[in-house]
């Protein structure tokens, strides 16, 4: 490379660098405006977590005992509704919004609905479950594939199993979703999934109950596909 070539170069990069710094000189005002409002953003929602949904969410979480109780016992409307001055699961989901609690209200509310016969009430409840435990969240899903054959919607219902299927991922659950996502499609007439789905039980999980008297289901879905 040439003096002159280099020179060029460094000339041009001066430049640049003059005109940034006149932007920066130019909109002070505006930066220091933008840095101080997002220091203020940040601020407010650390206080808001600290202040406001953390004392909250300690509440809501010792109110919870003993609707999960009830839930245990099978006292639906009870783990619903509250009982003696205890909050149900419905009030800590709708009072304690945007905590932990709240968001696992969402799914024992849905299980207590679908044990209640109140199938779209259990799908807006267990859809709203957005935790983090995959083993809750593959409950959830799977209740409302549940849901959904109760109501006889099977496109919905596959859709569901699929992702409980998936979610769960290991050797407890995903043969009981797989199992019943071939039900449903035996109920579809499409013989060709279900057979499918039946023989990846025999295949992937030979050892779960599910998989243990799976050669019927195989030869129902090949001997009607």
């Amino acid at each position: 490379m040439s003096k002159t070539q280099t020179n060029t170069q460094v000339v041009g990069g001066n430049k640049d660098f003059g005109q940034t710094g006149k932007f920066v000189r130019e909109n002070q005002k505006s930066l220091i405006f933008i840095v101080g409002a997002v220091l203020a953003m940040v601020i407010i929602y650390v206080a808001y977590q600290r202040f406001y949904i953390a004392p909250r969410e300690v509440t809501a979480a010792n109110q919870m005992h003993v609707a999960q109780d009830f839930w245990e016992k099978k006292q639906w409307d009870k783990a619903i509704n509250g009982d003696a001055g205890y909050p149900g699961f419905a009030k800590i989901a709708d009072e304690y919004s945007n905590t932990k609690s709240a968001d696992l209200a969402y799914f024992y509310l849905g299980i207590a609905y679908l044990n209640k016969g109140n199938f779209q009430k259990a799908i807006d409840n267990l859809t709203n479950y957005s935790g983090n435990d995959y083993m809750v969240a593959a409950e959830a899903l799977g209740g409302t594939a549940d849901a959904y054959v109760e109501l006889k919607d099977y496109d919905k219902a596959v859709t569901y199993y699929k992702k409980a299927a998936d979610k769960a991922n290991n050797k407890f659950l995903t043969p009981m979703y797989l199992k019943k996502l071939g039900l449903v499609y035996e109920a579809q007439n499409d013989y060709k999934s279900a057979d499918d789905v039946y023989k990846r039980i025999k295949a992937d999980y030979s050892d779960s109950p599910q998989a243990q008297n799976i050669d019927e289901y195989i030869a129902r879905a090949e001997a009607k596909g």
